[in-house]
């Protein structure tokens, strides 16, 4: 998010230096205004073309690949908790949404986390997303 604001506060700083500088160089007589115009219409173009590639590239990809739920012998239950926690829910509060008791959601997560390898409730967030058995 850091980045992103950095990115367009530096676009629109140098785009105020840019119609300052041309301000003056069109009153001084030094550039004409169709040179001013153009290079104003380039800086755009070149923003517009940065901007959608940057927005291409974060589509989002929904497949979800059964398959490797499969292979790693995540069960329905078990795949229904790990969406919860991708969700940022609690224990308790994953345990309130499914109907059962906490200490059920506990040993799923634990075998969640055997199965993918983590150590972390993030980590196997994170490997999930990567094995693409989680929607981004």
């Amino acid at each position: 998010m850091k980045k992103t604001i950095f990115v367009f506060s530096a676009l629109i700083i140098s785009l105020l230096l840019l119609f300052k500088l041309s301000s003056y160089a069109y009153l001084s007589g030094d550039i004409s205004k169709e040179i001013v115009i153009g290079v104003i219409a380039i800086v755009f173009f070149v923003i517009g073309i940065y901007i959608n590639k940057k927005s291409l590239k974060k589509e989002k990809t929904n497949f979800i690949d059964y398959k490797k739920i499969e292979e790693l012998g995540i069960s329905k239950r078990e795949y229904e908790v790990l969406v919860q926690i991708s969700k940022g829910l609690s224990n308790k509060e994953i345990a309130d949404a499914l109907f059962v008791s906490e200490s059920t959601i506990k040993t799923h997560v634990s075998n969640l986390l055997v199965k993918l390898d983590s150590k972390r409730r993030t980590q196997a967030i994170q490997k999930a997303k990567s094995l693409q058995i989680l929607s981004i």
